[in-house]
């Protein structure tokens, strides 16, 4: 009897940890040992090696447990049989998964036993010394992961195959939940039976969450996903989560008035679910608003921007009244975090050298326009708090000050440029510049903008009309008789261009735009003396801020004024003339006329 255990342990090499050529020499090594530890090692051995074969595992965990702690164990044999206990064990879980379970129900209960088995002996070695280490790294304290590592691998092998560039289409999207509903829960139910009857449906049911928890992240993970791909997961999710069918994932022992394990977890992968929705709606709203208002483009309108604002929103109401609320926050604060973003991409291209073109300017101008429009609205649609109004108000009032002061520094740029050839010259870009401006406000006149057109144009003509008024009395004292002619012919050109352009931009209001170069034109066209000083006395009233150099310099350009007749309307000048009241119709008080070589005008009459 002694010969032929000892012959068969010999036979499991992997066992007795020693190399044997074949049984006489075995035997005669076994014989060499103490007689009662051969019978005793060899007796057990053998009685451990049928019970993992026959599935039953708790009794072969005893006898290993037995043999690990009897001291006769020196050669570490009882390591060797728990890996086998484990491998077999774990060869029974997955006959189960892919076979007929109840065919395996017996050693499957056995697995659900050693796993008990092995809580309880933990939990009794840790109850007699304090000393963790030892338990750490017992064989058997790893057996729960290595089972639901088995169960999550055969989980996710089950899962229907979704291709890369389908979780772009959502109609594969919707046909892959589809799968996952009708054909991927339902057969981990129909298996989760037998592992109920074994004891562990506990662990099949958070592998089970595990799985699927895994696979519906990794559907959103992906960084091409959008918000209404990311809107069927979620609402997929929520569907199962207020599913009354007991499934895998509902234990089948719910404590009453308590959340079942299996539903916790499904509200778990909703509410991952809904952060990554959001997230996403957050990105997708910023992209949007940033390719929206692209400075140097051209604006977008105000309908499309309102769309992007509350699309989402919309979407998600049809879902769930609470994600719609969500989702319409998570947009508010973007347009809050882009509005930020646009005054410091505003500040920086202001701060770019050069003068930007006059319709980048505007065009920017135009988007505060319609972004307050936008927020207008918003405030009705959505529940927009009082400090986002604030916060708002504030991003549009700074941007739109900078902007204005900013565009009206280039448009003074620009003109002045353009009219310092303009009086030498038969042709300048002076009336291109004008045409621009024109069709500039015109577009932006079209969008809603009357609040800031009025003001904008006004303020526009002022500049326009200061800069000509300089340029010309700048020039008229170094031209010669023939190109001060020519000056007058210019003068009403241009003044009826003018006139055209700003009448054609404010409409009736035009009428009440003050026109000096309306008035020099009668001053110095006038037949005669007293003809020039009936002229001369609106202009006194009209422009209180006009200096007798000024006017001097308004003379040169009559070119048949003899002295007399120029003293006596500069003696009318000094005779009519009054203070200014100080910020009131000031045109001439920043134009100033550097003397000639000859005194003030070039007649050498000052």
């Amino acid at each position: 009897m002694l010969r032929g255990r000892a012959a068969f342990y010999v036979s499991q090499g992997s066992l007795l940890g020693c190399s044997v050529g074949g049984n006489e020499l075995g035997i005669s090594v076994l014989l060499l040992l103490p007689q009662r530890l051969v019978v005793n090692n060899c007796h057990t051995e053998e009685v451990i090696c049928e019970f993992i074969e026959q599935g039953k595992f708790l009794e072969a965990c005893d006898h290993i447990y037995n043999l690990e702690h009897s001291g006769d164990d020196k050669m570490g044999k009882s390591e060797s049989l728990y890996k086998l206990l484990a491998e077999r064990m774990w060869t029974v879980v997955g006959e189960a998964l892919s076979g007929s379970g109840r065919t395996f129900l017996e050693p499957l209960q056995s697995v659900g036993e050693s796993l008990k088995w092995e809580k309880q002996k933990e939990a009794e070695w840790l109850g007699r010394s304090q000393e963790t280490g030892p338990v750490s790294t017992w064989s058997p304290n790893f057996w729960r992961k290595e089972l639901e590592q088995q169960l999550i691998q055969y989980m996710a092998a089950q899962i229907p195959l979704l291709s890369s560039s389908a979780k772009a289409n959502e109609t594969a999207l919707k046909q892959h939940l589809s799968q996952l509903e009708t054909l991927f829960l339902p057969s981990l139910e129909h298996r989760s039976g037998v592992f109920e009857e074994a004891g562990l449906l506990s662990t099949y049911t958070y592998c089970c969450h595990a799985s699927l928890s895994s696979h519906l992240a990794t559907l959103t993970d992906s960084s091409h996903l959008s918000f209404s791909q990311c809107l069927l997961v979620y609402e997929w999710g929520l569907k199962m989560y207020k599913s009354g069918s007991e499934t895998c994932l509902r234990s089948r022992q719910t404590p009453q008035n308590s959340l079942s394990f299996g539903v916790q977890c499904l509200l778990w992968i909703v509410l991952k679910t809904e952060e990554k929705l959001l997230a996403v709606a957050k990105k997708e709203v910023g992209k949007a608003l940033k390719e929206a208002f692209d400075i140097g483009k051209p604006p977008c309108a105000d309908g499309a921007v309102i769309q992007i604002l509350t699309e989402k929103a919309e979407a998600a109401w049809h879902v769930s009244e609470s994600l719609s609320e969500k989702v319409e926050a998570v947009c508010l604060e973007e347009c809050l975090r882009f509005l930020e973003s646009y005054e410091n991409e505003v500040r920086n291209f202001l701060q770019l050298d050069g003068c930007p073109e006059i319709c980048s300017g505007l065009w920017i101008l135009e988007n505060c326009c319609i972004l307050r429009a936008v927020w207008c609205k918003l405030t009705y649609i959505c529940s927009a708090s009082t400090s986002q109004d604030v916060k708002v108000n504030g991003f549009l009032d700074r941007m739109e000050d900078e902007i204005m002061e900013h565009f009206l520094r280039t448009v003074a740029s620009k003109v002045k440029g353009t009219l310092k050839e303009h009086f030498k010259k038969c042709e300048s870009s002076f009336d291109h510049i004008l045409e621009s401006l024109k069709q500039s406000f015109l577009v932006f006149g079209k969008k809603k903008t009357d609040t800031y057109e009025q003001a904008l144009v006004k303020a526009v003509n002022a500049i326009v009309i200061a800069e000509y008024v300089q340029a010309l009395l700048t020039i008229a004292r170094k031209l010669s008789s023939v190109q001060r002619r020519r000056i007058v012919s210019k003068m009403e050109e241009d003044h009826r261009m003018l006139q055209d352009i700003f009448k054609e931009c404010l409409g009736p209001a035009a009428g009440h735009l003050k026109d000096p170069i309306g008035a020099i034109l009668e001053l110095i066209q006038a037949s005669d003396s007293e003809g020039m000083k009936i002229a001369l006395l609106p202009i006194l009233k009209e422009f209180p801020d006009l200096r007798k150099e000024h006017l001097s310099a308004v003379l040169d350009i009559k070119v048949s004024l003899n002295r007399e007749d120029r003293a006596a309307l500069l003696d009318a000048f000094h005779d009519n003339c009054r203070e200014s009241k100080p910020e009131v119709n000031l045109l001439f008080a920043d134009i100033e006329i550097k003397p000639g070589k000859y005194g003030l005008c070039a007649c050498l009459c000052c």
